[in-house]
């Protein structure tokens, strides 16, 4: 039961967090910021948020930063719109499991490519 609330929690967190930052009027956050997941303590006191953001490895980092001096304005908004009883703090981190994907599917066309020329 906890963990199903848990799952609840997370993706209600997510969804209001992509709003909120979509709303944040931070230059150094692009508009191709997405939330693609979010991990609540059990005790609601963290809330570990993985980003992805488009561009290269200096905008990243210019959005992390924005993201992490927002944070404070970020949280006061999502007690607002998400009834807990406790309001997480934010970490956000950098999730590059879409650069991980790509990496993978480049590796295997050339494979796929030399085995090819091989016959």
């Amino acid at each position: 039961m906890a963990k199903n609330r848990i799952n609840k929690i997370n993706e209600e967190v997510r969804r209001e967090l992509a709003t909120v930052i979509r709303e944040l009027k931070d230059e150094r956050i692009p508009l191709l910021t997405s939330v693609v997941a979010v991990n609540v303590t059990n005790d609601l006191s963290y809330a570990k948020c993985y980003i992805s953001v488009m561009g290269d490895d200096e905008v990243k980092k210019k959005a992390l930063e924005g993201l992490k001096s927002a944070s404070g304005y970020i949280r006061r908004e999502m007690g607002r719109r998400v009834d807990l009883r406790i309001t997480p703090e934010f970490l956000f981190e950098l999730d590059r499991s879409i650069e991980h994907g790509a990496h993978i599917n480049k590796v295997l066309q050339d494979i796929m490519k030399g085995q090819n020329n091989d016959e």
